[in-house]
């Protein structure tokens, strides 16, 4: 049976990515940086392909966040990536998917693209919204 595990960094450039386990431990295939709406299309796509069962989405929940720094815009932008959380966490309700919410303390962010790919193996291009989401499904199958 194939799992797949589909990490979300939240926000205006969302963070999207795939990992399979085919029974041999998990795999990063896909890293990218897409639209919300986008990224919402490649999620019905992977439920088609593989079913609703055995799909399941990690999503960073800016909500549970409570440090900040910076001024009034940094302020705004946090406030529009807690309302993304919520949209995702509404919308996977909504379609019966298996999601869980993770505490962005509780996901290894921030970096930089050569120690990325030295931990994960991925050699394709990515940015930091990209990195964020693959490290949300990156060694959780034995969580799934």
């Amino acid at each position: 049976m194939t799992r797949i595990m589909i990490g979300i960094d939240t926000g205006v450039n969302t963070g999207f990515a795939v990992a399979a386990d085919r029974g041999n431990g998990g795999e990063l295939e896909q890293v990218e940086s897409l639209s919300i709406t986008q990224a919402m299309l490649k999620v019905q796509k992977q439920v088609q392909t593989w079913g609703i069962q055995n799909v399941c989405l990690y999503i960073e929940d800016a909500r549970q966040r409570t440090w900040f720094t910076g001024g009034r815009e940094k302020a705004q932008g946090v406030g529009s990536v807690k309302r993304d959380a919520q949209i995702w966490e509404d919308w996977c309700k909504e379609q019966g998917y298996l999601h869980k919410m993770i505490h962005p303390q509780n996901n290894s962010t921030k970096y930089k693209a050569d120690a990325f790919k030295r931990i994960t193996g991925w050699l394709g291009r990515t940015n930091e919204h990209a990195r964020d989401a693959a490290m949300l499904v990156h060694r959780r199958f034995a969580r799934f």
